[in-house]
């Protein structure tokens, strides 16, 4: 594994793995299609591992939305796991609340590009 700290991406381990790439700053598209199918595809078992990546300016969003940041710690209680691009995070002033929301803030790219070459499916909105 690279230098980040975010669990192995490149396995092939047999588990059904789906990564959400959210990146849009639209509240509704967060509510009512992101975080409602990334919650329930880990809540109700359609896929074994899911993964929420914020990218560009769903940070922003994310650290300044109590909404969101409430269904994030629901999601997080269903076992939905959280990264965000550290590089984008860092753009928009956001890191360190993304963090204290309990989001992996970290270089995403090169984690992200194993996923895409492993059985990972992949949702971007």
């Amino acid at each position: 594994m690279r230098s980040n700290t975010m669990k192995e991406y490149r396995t092939n381990d047999g588990s059904s793995k789906l990564a959400v790439l959210w990146t849009s700053k639209d509240k509704d598209v967060a509510v009512k299609m992101v975080f409602m199918y990334a919650g329930n595809a880990k809540k109700k078992g359609w896929f074994d591992v899911v993964r929420l990546i914020v990218w560009g300016p769903a940070a922003k969003l994310l650290a300044e939305n109590t909404e969101l940041q409430n269904y994030l710690e629901e999601m997080k209680r269903e076992g939905v796991e959280f990264a965000a691009c550290k590089a984008c995070a860092d753009m928009y002033g956001t890191s360190q609340k993304l963090e204290e929301l309990g989001v992996e803030v970290l270089y995403i790219g090169a984690p992200f590009s194993d996923m895409l070459k492993a059985d990972w499916k992949v949702l971007s909105v």
